[in-house]
């Protein structure tokens, strides 16, 4: 995506092959810095400290991380034992999204199908980088998928202003390129349709207010930062024509483990008539879980980040406490979405109602696999 004129991703690897080059987005939209990564402590650190953050992006993240480690082999050759040790470190970095699993498995599978360590090096590396273009594919798919939704709402509203609601930050610095749930938005909006967004700030981390935001202004798009609990107002009184979110990780059978509030979001959307889709690459699907309830992992993160807010003072990045000192705080970083909240399922194949059965029927490759 463009930022001022300039083609940016937030991840990719730099001409010396030996360093992952990361946009540190703690620090947005007050700072724009450049990270270097180029270990799999660092990559692990980026990850769990949400240098990146987002399910396609920690894929990809992932996917390098297993490159580095084959170029940081302490031995002349790569041990089998070493690498799945490696692997199984990345793997834990962070819990809920399941393309890090994914991601991680498909280098290592690439490595373990050829043999010699210049051949392991190189077979980790393009597995790597086919992940991350893949991944920017398939958003682009996603949004072009998409944005028939919205154009639709535009002919039925006669060219007036159609009103999307997000959650979290679901777009290009979560995604590699156009995200998931923005990637229909930017498609809407270079078709010329009008569109207005309304972005949650997502607490505690804030990552619509600052990330949605961030890009929906560099880009163009129309916004309005909102509190997280405005939602419902909005579409009460009719604001709201359709809510788009991302996912962390998604049932075969249509349950959505997404950024904490999407299951709100959900359930308002809902009672007031208002479709709520999802939009996400097959990548974030887990063919192996029937009931997300239950069965997904929910991270819980330091307290802290809901003890305290980050924001700009006098040129100066800072935290402040907003509660008082001795009170304890929980922070759980998601919630699951049942499927008979979500309209359906925006993804690079196509669009789909949040069933066992559509789903499948949209990869059917997958059929076996969950009998």
């Amino acid at each position: 995506m463009k930022v001022d004129g300039k083609d940016l991703r937030p991840i990719w690897l730099d001409e010396d092959l030996k360093t992952v080059k990361i946009i540190d987005q703690r620090l947005l939209p007050h700072k724009f810095v450049i990270a270097d990564l180029k270990s799999v402590d660092n990559i692990i650190m980026a990850i769990k400290e949400m240098y990146v953050r987002g399910a396609p992006l920690i894929g990809a993240t992932g996917a390098y991380g297993v490159y580095l480690a084959t170029l940081n082999s302490p031995a002349k050759t790569i041990d089998d034992g070493y690498l799945k040790a490696e692997c199984s470190r990345l793997k834990s970095a962070r819990p809920t999204a399941v393309n890090l699993v994914w991601g991680v498995d498909k280098v290592l599978s690439a490595v373990f199908s050829v043999s010699g360590t210049s051949e392991k090096i190189d077979a980790a590396r393009k597995e790597a980088e086919k992940i991350a273009e893949d991944e920017a594919e398939n958003c682009r798919k996603i949004g072009e998928h998409g944005v028939s939704l919205i154009e639709d709402i535009s002919r039925r509203k006669k060219g007036e202003t159609v009103h999307l609601l997000t959650h979290c930050n679901a777009g290009w610095l979560a995604c590699i390129e156009y995200g998931t749930a923005t990637a229909p938005m930017y498609a809407a909006y270079d078709r010329g349709i009008d569109i207005h967004v309304w972005v949650d700030e997502t607490r505690p981390l804030n990552q619509g207010a600052r990330l949605t935001a961030w890009e929906l202004g560099k880009h163009g798009i129309r916004h309005t930062v909102i509190t997280d609990n405005a939602g419902g107002h909005l579409m009460q009184h009719k604001m709201v024509d359709m809510v788009i979110t991302g996912t962390d990780r998604t049932t075969f059978t249509g349950d959505v483990a997404n950024k904490i509030g999407t299951y709100l979001k959900a359930l308002a959307a809902r009672d007031n008539n208002i479709p709520f889709y999802v939009a996400l690459p097959s990548s974030t699907f887990d063919w192996t879980l029937r009931n997300g309830i239950k069965e997904i992992p929910i991270e819980t993160r330091d307290p802290d980040e809901v003890r305290y807010v980050q924001g700009m003072d006098q040129g100066k990045t800072i935290d402040v406490l907003i509660t008082p000192e001795s009170s304890p705080a929980a922070n759980f970083a998601f919630d699951v979405t049942p499927a008979r909240l979500v309209t359906g399922f925006i993804t690079e194949r196509g669009i789909c109602k949040a069933s066992e059965k559509e789903i499948l029927n949209l990869f059917p490759e997958k059929k076996p696999a969950v009998l």
